[in-house]
């Protein structure tokens, strides 16, 4: 599968990191990575493409006292890998001093590695992911003759390895896996025409959806969204379904980085241990989960990653730092460089029967948004004002489906006013959440 095996990636790494001491650096640190996969698009049931990759890469930085100097290269050739050290080497010759600059200290990095099972193969060749693609795309088909036509069908198989290593001794590396499939059907009625899609993902194929399932839910959502209309302009409670919950949280981990925290530009700059979410709401990361998506030992400097609570009882409780950004506010590194891992969004009023329909009906008379179009979140404020679609909900019952609306608010208001976070639980990449109930926000439509 890989052309290159682990110790060779491992021997490319203490190469660079030797090389590096040569030239004269006072550290240095590595990071050598392979990747392969296979992408199938079908559409109609024909193909449209199937793209096969395979690519490989490596990042040094090198540190001459406090001054940094990073580059990259995509060849394994010993010359050419001396020539990016080398490179690197100069850029920090000349680059500006910067005390906070420099590897982890070194009681942060991880020493024990853990096997977290996140390579898993997929015994699937072109042939095998064309027949899961089309058979995801003719279920839809299936399902109504008002599904007429579709933006396609899809099927991703990808592996990778890579290894990091710096001049502190820290060294790892392991394998991962990440597969999809992904369908995306359009139904017309009359001059009524909708597009909506759903997908799967996981680091293990037997996680992934049923094809045919994963079609036909998709082709019923398109058919849902069939006569949407608009809707007057008013203030209502919003229901926000569980992968666009997953957004909601993704902008709380945007505002409380490090790199927003230390430039000023958050609105939740200096919010640790004040109350932004509503009681009852808790955040925690945990990078350990077995099996799972987002989980990582250790964090993109080689920091080991643990279990932590994001937010408590409402109360920020952590910050998403690295080694460099934690440097600028006085703090430890939070094992963030590269990301977050592992975060799910709960509530300590969620029952095991809070299902969708649960959801519904606490939200009443509102708003359901299924799709968000557009960025419209500024985070140096935390106004939020975004394109939506969904459905318009009475007494717990959806009543028709809308488009063409604005939904705005500010995100730190909107996160005190969670009322309500559904069991219907989803992950997007490394976010886990269910549906999530904000009390009210405004509405523009006609």
């Amino acid at each position: 599968m890989f052309e290159y095996d682990s110790d060779s990636l491992k021997s490319i790494a203490e190469a660079l990191i030797r090389r590096a001491g040569d030239l004269g650096a006072s550290a240095c640190a590595v990071d050598v990575s392979e990747h392969v996969g296979l992408d199938v698009n079908v559409r109609r049931r024909r193909v449209e493409t199937i793209e096969q990759t395979r690519d490989k890469g490596m990042g040094v930085t090198v540190y001459v006292g406090t001054r940094r100097g990073h580059a990259s290269s995509s060849d394994f050739d010993l010359g050419a890998l001396g020539e990016t050290v080398a490179a690197a080497y100069e850029i920090a010759r000349y680059t500006a001093e910067d005390p906070c600059a420099g590897l982890p200290d070194p009681d942060t990095l991880a020493v024990e590695i853990p096997d977290l099972d996140l390579f898993h193969l997929w015994d699937v060749d072109a042939e095998r992911a064309i027949a899961i693609a089309i058979a995801a795309e003719t279920a839809a088909f299936d399902v109504s003759p008002l599904v007429r036509n579709s933006d396609g069908a899809s099927v991703s198989v990808g592996y990778g390895h890579f290894f990091s290593a710096n001049s502190l001794g820290f060294a790892g590396g392991y394998q991962f896996s990440r597969h999809s499939l992904a369908c995306s059907p359009i139904a017309r009625r009359g001059r009524s025409m909708q597009r909506d899609d759903w997908y799967s993902a996981h680091c293990n194929p037997r996680r992934l959806a049923d094809p045919a399932a994963l079609g036909r839910y998709a082709a019923q959502r398109a058919l849902a969204r069939l006569g949407a209309r608009r809707i007057s302009t008013r203030s209502a409670p919003v229901l926000f379904e569980s992968p666009l919950a997953c957004g909601l949280l993704g902008h709380f981990v945007q505002a409380v980085s490090g790199t927003s925290l230390y430039r000023k530009a958050s609105f939740l700059v200096d919010s640790l241990g004040q109350q932004v979410f509503a009681p009852h709401i808790d955040i925690t990361e945990d990078p350990h989960r077995r099996g799972e998506p987002g989980s990582a030992p250790f964090d993109a400097e080689g920091v080991a990653t643990r279990k932590r609570a994001v937010v408590e009882a409402g109360t920020v409780a952590g910050y998403f730092l690295s080694t460099y950004s934690g440097r600028k506010l006085g703090m430890p590194s939070t094992g963030s460089a590269g990301g977050s891992h592992g975060l799910s969004l709960t509530s300590r009023r969620t029952r095991p029967g809070d299902d969708l329909s649960a959801m519904l009906r606490a939200l009443g008379t509102g708003l359901f948004v299924t799709e968000m179009m557009g960025q419209g979140v500024n985070y140096l404020t935390g106004d939020y004002s975004r394109g939506a679609s969904g459905y318009w909900v009475e007494n717990g019952v959806i009543a028709y489906p809308v488009e063409e609306i604005t939904i705005a608010g500010n995100l730190r208001e909107m996160f005190a006013a969670i009322e309500a976070v559904g069991a219907d639980v989803i992950q997007r990449g490394n976010k886990r959440c269910g549906s999530v109930l904000i009390g009210k926000m405004a509405i523009a439509g006609t």
